[in-house]
């Protein structure tokens, strides 16, 4: 081969690479990165981040592996699959350590069991946006089915019976459906009874049931129970979680998925071990050391989480309080860190006020003229003319670890002094939205 003479013209590719878009939740990050580049003041509400630090005691324990530079099993390390298993099994799921897979994370772990099932897969609307936009990744489609009011992260049962089998008569081979409990983005919990429902009808209709119970450590309120899958159709539910939101290690990239047992479970044990072999061969192993020293659950690491809910608990409150001052319509967030007001009481005034006409319109409003970065709830599957939008107020517990640690110890987190800010502007921000949208607009000249 000989490198192309510089006289001879560049042969342009004749294909584009195929467009996939940045995920909404990181794309609103950099837009935040920038207005604060511009020297805009800006509030951070719309990265699902923890916002709380590391625990030192998770932070010794990498470093105490930091040497493990070899691979290892693609199902992960034989004490980071039992302790996975042991942090199931105290939940109320007695789980074998050959059922439990680990991965670079929760994310990779959810395309890989997209990839070994094949098939659409039903996802609630809103979801996470990584649902459809991972299924549609894998060549199939979402079939997005709404969610129960007040009960968001797990389809209506009713609705989703009637989806599949619409979808079926087009000829889709609709295989998965995905729920999340307690949910992102609404911060809701759905009930025991709608989740028995949905398990149901995945029995009648051949479905896996995908459960990501990632936030199930964050439930607002002390001692309510996650109804999971597993309990109602345990030989075709799958179970994931990680480290990223109870522990705020998202960074650390570690996560695990119970499978079924049987042989359903182990055939898609198989098929997954297979896609994770050709994807990431293995989970660093220093992270797989950690994990299972948190799986664990020390009690050191027990009352950390604990802490964080009720930081999470108390601050997410606070900010619906606020919202439904200007005149929004705000499901009670009970778990995770996640407020879903809507708009909609405010729909007539934004109209006429600012041009306001679906839910981008509005979240663009808010990013370009008060710095206010959230989410639309179009990004999640919501129709576009709905008002509704994802508010993260985690990213608001502090600048630095000083601050965080400091929310963490607080009994008022939501009276420190630099949350207590950000929450008085948010109020500053809705109560000037409402007043200018209407106020009456000048004819024109």
């Amino acid at each position: 081969m000989h490198a192309q003479s510089p006289s001879t013209p560049a042969r342009p590719l004749p294909f584009a690479p195929r467009p996939v878009p940045l995920s909404a939740t990181l794309a609103v990050n950099e837009a935040l990165h920038r207005k604060r580049g511009q020297g805009m003041r800006v509030l951070p509400l719309g990265f699902g981040e923890a916002g709380i630090p590391i625990h030192p005691a998770l932070a010794r324990e990498l470093e105490a592996a930091a040497g493990r530079g070899a691979y290892g099993p693609v199902a992960g390390s034989a004490a980071l699959r039992a302790a996975a298993a042991g942090y199931w099994s105290r939940r109320g799921t007695p789980t074998d350590p050959s059922s439990v897979v680990c991965g670079p994370g929760s994310k990779p772990l959810l395309f890989a069991l997209l990839m070994a099932l094949g098939g659409d897969v039903v996802v609630p609307a809103p979801s996470w946006v990584t649902y459809a936009a991972q299924t549609a990744l894998v060549g199939a489609e979402p079939v997005r089915v709404a969610t129960p009011p007040g009960e968001g992260g797990v389809p209506s049962p009713a609705l989703l019976a009637d989806a599949v089998v619409r979808a079926r008569r087009r000829g889709r081979t609709v295989r998965a459906v995905v729920v999340t409990l307690p949910d992102n983005p609404t911060g809701t919990l759905a009930a025991e009874d709608t989740v028995r429902r949905l398990c149901s009808v995945a029995r009648d209709l051949d479905l896996v049931v995908i459960s990501d119970e990632i936030y199930r450590d964050l439930v607002h309120e002390p001692g309510r129970t996650v109804p999971s899958p597993v309990r109602f159709a345990p030989e075709r539910a799958v179970v994931t979680t990680a480290l990223s939101k109870s522990l705020a290690a998202g960074g650390w990239r570690l996560g695990v998925a119970r499978l079924p047992d049987g042989p359903f479970g182990r055939a898609l044990r198989d098929s997954v071990l297979g896609v994770a072999s050709e994807v990431w061969s293995s989970a660093p192993a220093p992270m797989q050391h950690a994990a299972a020293y948190a799986f664990a659950e020390p009690p050191e690491l027990v009352e950390h989480v604990d802490r964080s809910r009720r930081l999470h608990a108390a601050v997410a409150a606070a900010v619906a309080d606020r919202f439904a001052a200007a005149g929004a319509r705000v499901p009670r967030p009970q778990a995770a860190f996640y407020v879903y007001p809507d708009l909609g009481p405010l729909r007539e005034a934004l109209g006429e006020g600012h041009g306001v006409r679906t839910a981008e319109d509005l979240t663009s409003l808010l990013l370009e003229r008060y710095g206010v970065g959230v989410l639309p709830g179009s990004s999640f599957g919501d129709p576009p003319a709905a008002l509704r939008m994802r508010v993260a107020p985690s990213l608001l517990y502090g600048e630095d670890d000083e601050q965080r640690l400091a929310a963490l110890a607080s009994p008022a987190p939501a009276a420190l002094p630099w949350i207590a800010g950000a929450l008085d502007r948010l109020g500053e921000v809705l109560a000037d939205l409402a007043e200018s949208a209407a106020a009456p607009q000048p004819a024109p000249a």
